[in-house]
């Protein structure tokens, strides 16, 4: 069974019809939030930032957001290829026991642990990231404000619910109570239209590396918040994919000569959801003009039935396997093995591109 789809929006495909796809076509990657439903993408990553995109040399933005700034800040890593394979043996390793006295895992002490991941991992390496000589990272935050401006018992789960409430109205008044936070190596400007919502952008440098990226992956109540980054308005910053689930945005990539670059998006899903908080709003996921230069990279629907437990790895895992760490572990690594066929199919697609194999986006 064919594993991989390709979506592209009305001006990617004719840009394909016209050029193929090679890569010095491409202008930005993004990186969806969505937890553990990254792992599947980690063979397309390997591929992509270790083998296709060195063959070209043009700047490319690169554009995260919970696990995707995670997956987007280790492609600016020395040795890309043996990094996104320790990215995904930490990720899938994580486990955290029930602490004496407690009845569950604590957010603290999921924070905590998380924190000292990524210091292990990117401990030594933070330069490599902000002085890579192609790639321009964008971390994505969600920055609370009034109720939201700092973590509180009452405050937050009132201030979420307002916010849910609002966004159910207009997206834009989501931004009553949280704000896109971008922040971005060397003040390079965003690769996209930043209109659509309130945003605010900040210089990511060495000292506030580890709290923004760990602020991105900081799933409201499932983690603590991250206060008062160094160089950002001072507050409570969460999960980028609050403001920013799948990075439905509008893309203003650079031109590469006379076209203008494409987005190149490995993603697990055909469609690219705008917040978290628009999950369950179904008249939101459907492709905009935002993504008319957009290539999406998905599984097959299909494919991912044939995958362990008929679907890809997700956050309910940890608590379907909370008895059961090396069935979870077990299983993440099958459907991690079975992606490897993502990322061949993909390299067999771009010998001989047919746009008669590309799906409306």
């Amino acid at each position: 069974m064919q594993a991989l789809h390709l979506h592209a929006g009305p001006k990617a495909l004719a840009h394909i019809r016209e050029h193929g796809l090679r890569p010095e076509h491409i202008g930005v990657i993004p990186g969806a939030a969505g937890g553990p439903k990254g792992l599947i993408l980690g063979p397309l990553d390997r591929f992509i930032f270790g083998e296709w995109l060195p063959q070209s040399g043009q700047p490319v933005d690169l554009v995260g957001a919970s696990i995707g700034a995670w997956r987007m800040a280790t492609a600016c890593l020395n040795d890309s290829v043996s990094a996104f394979q320790e990215l995904e043996r930490a990720y899938i390793q994580q486990h955290y026991e029930v602490l004496p006295g407690e009845k569950k895992v604590t957010a603290q002490q999921v924070s905590d642990a998380f924190g000292a991941n990524l210091s292990h991992f990117y401990g030594g390496r933070i330069d490599q990231v902000l002085q890579h000589p192609r790639y321009r990272l964008h971390i994505v935050t969600s920055h609370g404000r009034h109720l939201l401006h700092r973590e509180h018992p009452l405050a937050t789960p009132l201030g979420y619910a307002g916010a849910f409430l609002s966004n159910v109205l207009h997206r834009r008044a989501l931004g009553a109570w949280l704000e896109r936070v971008v922040f971005s190596g060397e003040h390079h400007a965003l690769p996209f239209d930043a209109n659509d919502f309130r945003t605010r952008q900040i210089a990511l440098t060495e000292g506030n590396f580890m709290p923004a990226l760990q602020a991105s992956c900081s799933i409201p109540f499932a983690l603590k918040a991250v206060h008062d980054i160094p160089g950002a308005p001072r507050g409570a910053y969460w999960d980028g994919g609050i403001t920013d689930y799948h990075l439905h945005l509008n893309w203003t990539a650079p031109a590469q000569g006379t076209e203008r670059a494409l987005v190149l998006y490995p993603h697990f899903q055909q469609q690219v959801v705008p917040g978290w908080l628009d999950k369950a709003l179904k008249w939101r996921h459907g492709a905009s003009a935002f993504l008319d230069h957009t290539l999406v990279l998905a599984p097959n629907p299909e494919w991912v039935k044939t995958l362990p437990n008929g679907k890809l790895p997700d956050r309910n895992d940890f608590m379907t396997y909370a008895q059961d760490f090396p069935g979870r572990v077990k299983v993440w690594q099958a459907a991690v093995q079975a992606s490897a066929q993502l990322a061949q199919e993909f390299s067999q697609w771009l010998a001989a591109p047919d746009p008669l194999q590309v799906r409306a986006l």
